[in-house]
């Protein structure tokens, strides 16, 4: 299977096929969102920030997992309800920027008639990047290269969820990879990805295999022509 490497093509993703030429919705719960959360390895680094301003390091996907509060937090848990519906919004307006990269190609099949206008998904992203300030923090460890990344402030407690996705959203939509971004087309198949190759016409070596067993079919079962 092909891995995105983007936090928010995972995200995105989240909406899929379920095996049966319907839609699926790993969010579609609190209990969802909560495991989602707790798999994602770039969330884990994403979230991480200083309660202290001295290093000392939470991740929020801990917290979500758990159910517990930040460090020095005196608010609820991170996941509920509510903050389980601004992440919706924030992946829906992602898919509708992102159904507005591929095109003119197609978009997803999953929700390309639910989707919010592009101006409005923009400004639903935008806003909810902008809740939470953040700090650059530079990374380096001893046996890899440096990496720069945009963290919570530390009076910024717990870690706003919907506004880390929306500027995870951001980072991938003005970054260089998006002229590489398609719409799997293959029958089914709601994903969108990154094209690794030119030749790549589907998200995974299974999709390829099923569109083909597809036009096969079409090809040996298509109805008389009149003459």
């Amino acid at each position: 299977m092909t891995t995105s490497r983007y936090l928010a093509l995972e995200l995105a993703n989240t909406v899929r096929h379920d095996g049966n030429g319907g839609v699926a919705d790993e969010l579609s719960s609190v209990d969802g969102l909560t495991s989602w959360v707790a798999a994602q390895e770039e969330l884990k680094a994403a979230e991480e920030f200083t309660a202290t301003g001295t290093g000392a390091a939470l991740t929020a996907a801990g917290a979500v997992a758990s159910g517990s509060h930040a460090a020095g937090s005196a608010t609820g848990p991170v996941a509920d309800e509510r903050v389980r519906t601004q992440v919706l919004a924030v992946r829906a307006a992602l898919r509708a920027l992102l159904a507005r990269a591929v095109a003119p190609a197609p978009p997803s099949r999953a929700d390309a008639d639910q989707l919010p206008p592009a101006d409005q998904a923009l400004s639903r992203l935008n806003a909810a990047a902008a809740r939470c300030p953040v700090v650059p923090l530079l990374d380096w460890p001893t046996d890899a290269a440096p990496v720069a990344r945009l963290l919570p402030a530390a009076s910024a407690s717990p870690v706003d969820l919907p506004a880390v996705l929306a500027r995870a959203a951001i980072a991938f939509l003005g970054g260089p990879d998006l002229p590489r971004l398609r719409a799997c087309t293959a029958p089914r198949c709601v994903r969108y990805f990154l094209k690794e190759h030119g030749r790549q016409e589907f998200c995974k070596a299974s999709c390829g295999n099923r569109a083909r067993a597809a036009r096969h079919y079409r090809r040996h079962h298509a109805p008389p022509t009149a003459n």
